[in-house]
């Protein structure tokens, strides 16, 4: 995995204060407090269109080799992270106890945002105990609403809004979670706004609906 260099996270330092970071159906859960758990299906999740596919990402020899494989949307540039826990940046790559692991741009295809792979700990950790972990991690976030989704593997997805200082109002993130023999895989899609969050959703749900371990 190469390092994550240093001009790819100084961007991702000015970002942080645009993107301010990244139920079920067995109720209940130990994750964030009730004012930031909804009981709801993320909206519009299932409406997405599925983008073209591009290639496919994980799998050994990939840019960024992790426990699962999903399929890239066309144009999208994934590139491996790895940040020396001693660093200025290292709080960047950390999420709960959840690390980032890759970054796949947006840029190229023309949107401003990201899809981010974290990886958990805890090889019996749930999907929806991970993203709860997840979801906590950012003190900004609420009104999340949890969901198990089908597909390849089993999976749970949360929706929730964020605020931002630099904006006028709340913007929507998302994220799905599997869980792996080397614990739970986070992929999270944020964006610079809702409308741009919108714009990516079918990057977004070409990888959960391709997603497989590894």
């Amino acid at each position: 995995m190469m390092r994550y260099a240093i001009r790819t996270l100084v961007p991702a330092v000015l970002a942080a204060a645009v993107l301010a970071g990244c139920s079920a159906s067995s109720g209940g859960g130990t994750g964030p407090d009730s004012g930031k758990n909804g009981d709801s299906a993320p909206a519009n999740a299932s409406e997405s269109a599925v983008a073209e596919k591009g290639g496919t990402l994980g799998g050994p020899g990939s840019a960024c080799e992790l426990p699962v494989t999903f399929d890239l949307a066309a144009d999208w540039k994934p590139q491996a992270v790895e940040v020396d826990p001693g660093s200025e940046f290292a709080e960047l790559a950390q999420q709960g106890s959840a690390t980032m692991v890759c970054e796949i741009d947006a840029k190229p295809a023309g949107n401003l945002g990201y899809l981010r792979v974290w990886q958990g700990e805890g090889s019996g950790t749930t999907p929806r105990a991970a993203l709860e972990d997840f979801v906590a991690g950012d003190a900004n976030a609420s009104k999340a609403s949890y969901e198990e989704t089908g597909g390849p593997v089993a999976a749970a997805e949360v929706t929730y809004t964020v605020e931002a200082e630099l904006l006028d109002e709340p913007k929507t993130e998302r994220a799905f979670a599997v869980t792996t023999p080397d614990g739970p895989v986070v992929v999270h899609l944020g964006g610079l706004d809702s409308q741009e969050h919108q714009e990516m959703l079918p990057a977004y749900e070409l990888a959960k609906k391709t997603v497989k371990l590894g």
